[in-house]
């Protein structure tokens, strides 16, 4: 295998009495992109910060390219964070000028659906149009890494489909790929997921691995809301699907019995769990 572009080994880091980030080791290699999934919360952006060196472990060693974080490692990185890294009152030409000139490289040419607004200021840009030339930017110095944080967040299904493409075809070229994610549409293009629950890394490996044999409650109710709220009180881990019910690693007689404590009529059936539901349990474990 290939030696891994990013690599934490047992890295922990404490905010005071909160450990944000718990003994956390995984790796990305060239051409795989790894998925991140986890709840606000879970710890998933510090330790996209401590990966880029950003914030220092303390606990634990960083690897980026092959050793500890540095301006240099750095370089061979395309980072897209949250806020996107790009400056309200530049233009879209202005922002390309200035992340090209940190990097030493030559200005990216702009999309064909973006060169008309070059000199629009990027606060003036929608949201999609922002994350694509946060993307533009990120890619600029045809970087070895991709580290994408909530890359697609607050965008219509086609615009995050158009940036999934340039993800895949990014792996496809070489490079390696970090990306959190809320969409588990989107998780499941990932080649390996890794799950962080409570700033811990709980389960590794591809969708299949994750769920196991891990097994659901299928609930079908017209009452749904009542169905909800009595789950809920029982504290067991149920997802809402539109107005159907799914509870997570729990026995049928125990679903059946939380839903007649609440004088809920129901149809309850087992059925094999989905990402969705391994999520809901392990953050109710």
């Amino acid at each position: 295998m290939s030696d891994p572009l990013v690599e934490a080994l047992g890295a922990s880091r404490r905010f005071g009495a909160l450990l944000a980030v718990d003994d956390v080791s995984l790796a990305v290699r060239p051409g795989e992109v790894v998925g991140l999934l986890g709840a606000n919360g879970a710890g998933k952006t510090t330790l996209l910060t401590l990966l880029l060196g950003l914030l220092a472990p303390s606990a634990g060693a960083v690897r980026l390219c092959g050793a500890p974080p540095s301006r240099e490692g750095r370089r061979r990185v395309g980072y897209v964070p949250q806020n996107l890294g790009l400056y309200d009152s530049l233009t879209v030409a202005e922002n390309l000028e200035f992340i090209a000139g940190a990097y030493g490289t030559p200005v990216p040419t702009l999309p064909d659906g973006l060169a008309p607004l070059a000199r629009t200021p990027v606060g003036s840009i929608g949201l999609g149009n922002q994350r694509r030339l946060a993307f533009v930017a990120a890619l600029g110095h045809a970087p070895a890494l991709l580290v994408l944080d909530e890359p697609t967040s607050g965008v219509d299904p086609l615009a995050r489909a158009r940036l999934w493409d340039t993800i895949r075809e990014q792996a496809q070229n070489g490079a390696g790929v970090l990306v959190t994610t809320h969409y588990l549409q989107e998780a499941r293009q990932c080649d390996r997921l890794v799950l962080m629950v409570a700033g811990r890394a709980v389960a590794a490996g591809s969708e299949a691995d994750l769920v196991g044999d891990l097994q659901a409650v299928q609930v079908r109710t017209p009452v749904w809301q009542e169905a909800f709220a009595a789950l809920t009180a029982a504290q067991l881990p149920v997802v809402l699907e539109g107005t159907g019910l799914r509870v997570a690693d729990v026995p049928v007689q125990q679903v059946r019995a939380a839903l007649a404590a609440a004088q809920v009529p129901a149809e309850v059936e087992a059925v094999p769990a989905r990402l969705e539901e391994v999520m809901a349990a392990r953050a109710a474990r």
